[in-house]
């Protein structure tokens, strides 16, 4: 080991076996760097480095985890069932791309009605500009960011605002440049491969001390950082056949650790496979996770709205596909998949509504499009409010994308700064072989220039102009209205009848707990559509209507109640949201 800073000394390192090895040294202090010296050759970052001063190719520095002054001793996390959750990304929500700049939103957001926010990787990257998920040091919180005590800053004021925080990891894969993981044993395999290069050995000989590498690096963010939850990416470029799966023992021992801390911690994965064994109970064969990203929905509904049929929107675009996903969180539960041209998903029946969550846009579904285009670019203010509503008054849990609530206009892209100039070039190529078959949009922006990052950031000020305004205030209302109905507050598709009209693009549901019930009818098409809606003997009143001049809508007619025979002619881009119980609504 070789002590960089403040002192240029050299430590050796004894095997204890298992591939470790330690050395005990006194006077290091925090602030002090270091490297690790190969077998006596190359000079390497430590690869469970807590710090990156210099960037993925510097010295690490020693941080003092315990030096932190945290404020939310009697925090303990918010039920999961709470979640209304507000994905963002560090560098671009504000002008100044730090953890300390987005504090003074905080009450911005909980006042919109957000329960949790959801920080895209924030593990140490090449240069200051990406995603995060080209992180190549784990543990390293990013230094352009704040560093680690900066995401504590924003955890604890988080938490005093009663906010939750779900933090994005990636344990498919490293980043390209900087990763020198490999150097220090058999962390990758050559027996399975990512879309992103080599995967971990999660299965293979020595595969113990891979697994606990990044188990440990689970429980670092819920001990020492306090997140309340962490999102896994991609878990479906994890290939693992051990008889007990890492997401299995990540689960497991997360559990008992939150437990020992007397907190919630959660585990959300997103995949793309539909398979709910990541999800179903352990009792019943799963690996127990907490809950999943469930892309059906968003592609369902984004294929309703937008008509595009490109790529894996292929396999939507009917009124059916978002009546199963809202039924089910699946649109797919075994059926033939024509973009994958075989059968996809399997039944998620046995999981709860809450393990579901839900989106019509997320930093994927923006930022892989060639021009990074939000929701708001792609259809009407009308249909902004449709799509709203489908999620927010969903029996799944909500997940908005920084901006969408106003109708952001700065467009999402993809961009890096890596120091690899090669490594720039392929990724150029790559992004231009990706979108080759849209050359009539023009050419893919430079993921490397600056101002492909810089037109991502978020423009504030419009969330209190115009029908900017308008949109947040009815994002805001839907809100209030989802938590205050008990039917709506209620996530349960066993409580949940839903139809749809196909040949008029309408979707219709009923939502009950209890005595108090709540109807959902949306209306994709352009014209008007009559509507024999679920009402039993019960007289509904209606509580919103996105077509209401008061929502800079075109003031379009809705019944203020409904009978008996349930019959409702909807104007055509239009939701309306009947009660069946005014005392419901707080």
């Amino acid at each position: 080991m070789h002590l960089v800073a403040p002192s240029d000394r050299f430590a050796p390192l004894q095997s204890i076996g298992g591939g470790y090895h330690c050395a005990t040294i006194n006077d290091v202090a925090p602030g002090a760097r270091y490297l690790y010296r190969l077998d006596g050759g190359k000079e390497r970052p430590d690869p469970a480095s807590r710090l990156q001063p210099q960037g993925v190719h510097g010295p690490s520095e020693v941080v003092a985890v315990d030096a932190f002054s945290w404020s939310d001793a009697a925090w303990a996390g918010r039920p999961l069932g709470e979640y209304v959750i507000y994905e963002l990304h560090v560098g671009t929500y504000t002008g100044e791309g730090t953890f300390e700049a987005i504090i003074p939103h905080l009450n911005e957001l909980s006042d919109l009605g957000v329960t949790a926010i959801e920080i895209m990787p924030v593990a140490q990257f090449p240069g200051d500009r990406n995603w995060g998920y080209d992180g190549a040091y784990p543990f390293a919180v990013q230094t352009s960011y704040g560093g680690p005590d900066g995401l504590r800053r924003l955890v604890d004021a988080a938490h005093a605002h009663g906010l939750s925080v779900i933090l994005d990891v990636v344990y498919n894969h490293l980043g390209p440049e900087g990763n020198y993981l490999g150097e220090y044993g058999p962390y990758f395999t050559d027996r399975y491969r990512t879309p992103w290069g080599s995967a971990i050995n999660y299965d293979g000989p020595a595969s113990d001390e891979v697994r606990r590498y990044f188990v440990e690096n689970a429980l670092q963010w819920l001990n020492d950082f306090h997140i309340d939850a962490l999102r896994l990416d991609a878990v479906h470029a994890i290939t693992d056949f051990s008889a007990v799966a890492f997401l299995d023992e990540l689960q497991l021992i997360s559990h008992e650790a939150a437990e020992r801390a007397n907190r919630r911690f959660y585990l959300i994965a997103e995949s793309d496979l539909n398979d709910a064994r990541l999800i179903r109970p352990r009792a019943h064969g799963g690996y127990g996770l907490a809950a999943q990203w469930a892309d059906d929905f968003h592609h369902a509904l984004h294929a309703l709205l937008t008509n595009e049929r490109d790529g894996y929107y292929e396999d939507f675009g009917s009124m059916e596909h978002l009546v199963r996903a809202y039924r089910d969180g699946y649109a797919y539960t075994g059926e033939y998949s024509a973009y994958r041209q075989r059968r996809h998903g399997n039944s998620p029946r046995l999981n709860g509504a809450e393990q579901f969550i839900v989106c019509t846009q997320n930093h994927d579904q923006v930022g892989n499009r060639m021009l990074g285009d939000r929701l708001s670019a792609l259809v009407s203010f009308e249909e902004l409010k449709l799509a709203a509503g489908a999620v927010l008054l969903s029996p799944y849990l909500p997940l908005l994308f920084m901006g969408e609530e106003y109708g952001e206009t700065a467009p999402f892209l993809y961009f890096v700064s890596h120091g690899d100039k090669g490594l720039v070039e392929a990724v150029r190529r790559g992004r231009s072989q990706e979108f080759a078959d849209f050359r009539d949009q023009g050419e893919p922006p430079d993921p490397y220039d600056p101002a492909t990052f810089e037109r991502s950031r978020l423009h504030h000020e419009l969330r209190a102009q115009g029908q900017h305004g308008v949109l947040r205030g009815f994002y805001k209302e839907l809100i209030r209205l989802r938590a205050t109905i008990p039917a709506l507050a209620h996530l349960s598709n066993d409580e949940l009848e839903v139809t749809g009209v196909e040949a008029q693009q309408v979707l219709v549901a009923r939502r009950w707990h209890g005595a108090s019930q709540a109807l959902v009818a949306i209306n994709f098409a352009g014209c008007d559509a009559g509507v024999t809606a679920p009402t039993g003997t019960d007289r509904w009143t209606l509580a919103l209507n996105s077509s209401d001049a008061g929502w800079a809508g075109p003031g379009q007619a809705v019944p203020q109640a409904l009978d008996q025979s349930g019959t409702l002619v909807l104007p055509g881009k239009t939701l309306a949201l009947y009660i069946n119980n005014k005392e419901a609504v707080l």
